[in-house]
């Protein structure tokens, strides 16, 4: 999902950084609504697990260069179900920020599009959470269908804010790449799901998380 180098240029990056700042007053609203509901603690824990996990799904995990961009295995609405929604922001962001940091500077110009891709289509996937799957309803109990509604959400939304930088940067020659780009990544949307559950398995196995900080409430209860 990274927007190359070259794709967009000059003076058009400013939307980018607009649009991040955007996504991080939203992402600290969420911040402040976990502060309230489980402390400093909690959120620094989860914050710090979620940065960690992003480092790896995209230093570490495979990659597959496609059309307009990369096909990485983000799993963030594997994140959101077991860290909650600010957590998983924060690791996002933090993460993608230490990968360029130390490891691709020459993405940092396009950090605030990059973060734009990757929180946006999150906070689509809590709202997508909320109608699908029924107040009272433990995260430890969903049924693939309800994941792969998640995983379509977040992962169409990745999709989707690529396809919109590739068109912006670069006009109608942009389609050829971004057409094979969201093709490739219909198979993520099918595999998400399976490591959501196998994760949601073993987390339901490992009651001793539960009231711990380290997870969301949400994913017991």
């Amino acid at each position: 999902m990274h927007i190359e180098e070259g794709v967009v240029t000059g003076a058009k990056l400013i939307l980018g950084y607009a649009t991040a700042a955007t996504a991080g007053l939203y992402a600290l609203r969420l911040a402040a609504q976990a502060l309230r509901a489980q402390g400093g603690a909690s959120l620094a824990a989860r914050g710090a697990l979620a940065t960690a996990a992003t480092f790896v799904f995209f230093q570490v995990l495979p990659t597959a260069p496609v059309g307009v961009s990369e096909v990485h295995l983000i799993l963030g609405s594997t994140l959101f179900l077991i860290l909650g929604a600010a957590p998983a922001a924060i690791g996002l962001a933090l993460g993608l920020l230490i990968q360029g940091l130390f490891f691709a500077p020459f993405d940092l110009p396009q950090y605030g599009m990059n973060v734009t891709t990757l929180l946006v289509p999150l906070f689509a996937l809590q709202a997508v959470a909320r109608r699908v799957i029924a107040p009272g309803t433990a995260y430890v109990d969903l049924r693939y269908g309800q994941a792969l509604a998640l995983s379509a959400a977040y992962q169409g939304g990745i999709v989707a804010w690529v396809a919109f930088w590739a068109f912006y940067g670069q006009g109608a020659g942009a389609t050829a790449g971004v057409l094979s780009f969201g093709a490739a990544y219909l198979l993520v949307i099918v595999v998400e799901p399976l490591v959501d559950l196998a994760v949601l398995a073993g987390a339901k196995a490992a009651r001793g998380l539960r009231g711990s900080g380290l997870v969301t409430p949400r994913l017991y209860a």
